[in-house]
């Protein structure tokens, strides 16, 4: 049941909107003042708060404004016989969801009281389907190696440094990435992300940088680039070590310069975009081969970080294996299955070429194959 607090210090105002929001089964409570609503407040969780603005003690403006630093999820409405376009556009500004003149306007008000409960619900599922995706991509594990990643994310994340990202395929080097744009100053801006192994060399230049109609045979109409897609946010080149040298070159001036040129085209584009690189090839070794360029892997190895292949990190298994049982259940609709000590020893046992991601499809697997409880035999049967 929604609850609603109403504020003003006209008794019978009080009371007639007590009757017709309980009316509608809402749950009301009552503050004569803007003091006395703003202890309420902080001790209650409303979802919509309906104002007055000419009040004693703490006016309806200063309770707004105070309520609002509090950072709870609710929805003011203004009320006032006072009312002006000025009034209706401050109130506005700091946060009202909407202003009503008195004497309200029976069907106005409960459609502004439905559209803020609406308003509300949506922030509260938001928040809740952040918080699963917060967790889907978590960094598991308490292992010394993994800690140290860990840790150089909740340092680096905040700056604007350059970040590298090495490891073996399927270390999770994707997850370092997106803690590092979630934990950063550009969270709130996009995440973009180009798997460079995966874009044929002859496309590299117009997937980065975007082309113009006409560019090449197939160019039919504009496109725009990653670089300009990230505008404002952060670009993930995964793969780094697979793209072309001619694509490297003009990452370096976009690098250097904060410019870009689509293919095809002239006119030079600024951008604004943090770039995190990974690969799990070994640069140094490619560029003595003249295969990568030093120059671009000094612009982009700011910061270094080395992901732990999974058999350095085998202390983690447990605490993955927990994870992974969870999230397998969830998708299937089904309860978690146990695992035996037996089942985790030999799990811990075992030689990992493929990672993480290898673990996770063993996981799966085994949560197929098995009984409810998943055994030291079933790992022997499904590893």
């Amino acid at each position: 049941m929604a609850k609603i607090l109403i504020v003003d210090d006209e008794k019978s105002i009080r009371y007639t909107l007590r009757e017709i929001l309980e009316f509608e089964k809402y749950k009301i409570d009552e503050a004569k003042d803007g003091e006395e609503a703003l202890e309420m407040i902080k001790a209650n969780d409303y979802d919509v708060v309906l104002c007055d603005i000419k009040m004693p003690k703490m006016d309806g403006i200063e309770l707004l404004e105070q309520a609002m630093e509090l950072g709870k999820d609710m929805q003011f409405i203004m009320i006032s016989a006072h009312g002006t376009i000025d009034t209706a556009v401050e109130s506005t500004k700091k946060g009202a969801f909407d202003f009503i003149q008195k004497p309200p306007d029976l069907n106005r008000l409960l459609l502004s009281v439905r559209n803020a409960l609406d308003k509300s619900n949506l922030v509260q599922e938001t928040k809740v389907l952040k918080k699963k995706i917060s967790k889907t991509f978590d960094i598991i594990g308490e292992s010394e190696p993994i800690e140290s990643v860990k840790d150089t994310i909740e340092k680096v994340a905040p700056t604007e440094a350059r970040v590298l990202i090495t490891g073996p395929n399927g270390s999770g080097k994707e997850l370092v990435a997106k803690w590092l744009h979630t934990k950063s100053q550009r969270s709130s801006a996009p995440l973009i992300e180009v798997n460079c192994a995966a874009i044929p060399a002859e496309l590299i230049e117009s997937e980065l940088f975007g082309h113009e109609k006409g560019a090449f045979t197939s160019a039919v109409k504009q496109r725009i680039g990653k670089f300009e897609q990230a505008n404002g946010g952060t670009l993930f080149l995964d793969e780094i070590g697979d793209m072309s040298l001619s694509a490297q070159a003009k990452v370096l001036r976009a690098l250097q310069e904060n410019k870009i040129t689509r293919v095809g085209g002239d006119k030079e584009i600024k951008v604004n975009v943090r770039v995190l690189a990974a690969t799990n090839k070994d640069l140094k070794e490619e560029i003595s081969k003249k295969k990568f360029r030093e120059d671009l892997y000094h612009r982009l190895s700011v910061i270094l970080i080395k992901v732990p292949s999974l058999n350095d990190r085998k202390d983690d298994i447990p605490l993955l294996v927990d994870k992974f049982l969870g999230d397998i259940a969830m998708e299937y609709g089904e309860s978690p299955k146990n695992i035996t000590e037996a089942a985790l020893q030999k799990l811990q046992e075992a030689d990992w070429s493929g990672n993480i991601r290898e673990l996770r499809n063993v996981t799966e697997r085994l949560v197929i194959m098995s009984q409810q409880e998943i055994t030291g035999d079933d790992v022997e049967k499904y590893l």
